[in-house]
């Protein structure tokens, strides 16, 4: 894991935000105005999935922790305003999603992240 000037943001705060099992533990490291931009094979690169503040966000995380899911944080590298970290889900029936994001804080937050994600099909 990585470390990090951002105050209030470190590896372990983000794993604990990801592994945790609430939409509310990963949605209390966003900023309000945060954006998020997803790339998946529903919603490619030229016109991908665009969800922009705390409410969008955390209805998301909502949808997704409501599931029969595990998440794991695989690897995590922070630079100053900066992190990219890969995660691995797994839902009950063995079907694995991989996610890579790339992150951009401001004051210990998260306001911008591009994730790119894949999954069995």
């Amino acid at each position: 894991m990585g470390t990090t000037a951002t105050p209030g943001f470190n590896a372990d705060t983000l794993r604990k935000g990801v592994e945790g099992h609430t939409a509310a533990d990963l949605l209390s490291l966003y900023a309000d105005d945060a954006q998020v931009r997803i790339v998946d094979r529903n919603t490619q690169p030229s016109q991908p999935k665009v969800l922009r503040g705390r409410q969008e966000i955390g209805a998301m995380f909502e949808d997704i922790y409501s599931r029969d899911m595990t998440h794991k944080v695989d690897q995590c590298i922070i630079q100053g305003d900066h992190a990219a970290y890969s995660q691995s889900c797994q839902y009950s029936d063995g079907t694995r999603v991989l996610a890579e994001s790339m992150i951009t804080l401001r004051d210990g937050k998260i306001t911008e992240e591009i994730l790119i994600q894949a999954w069995d099909e």
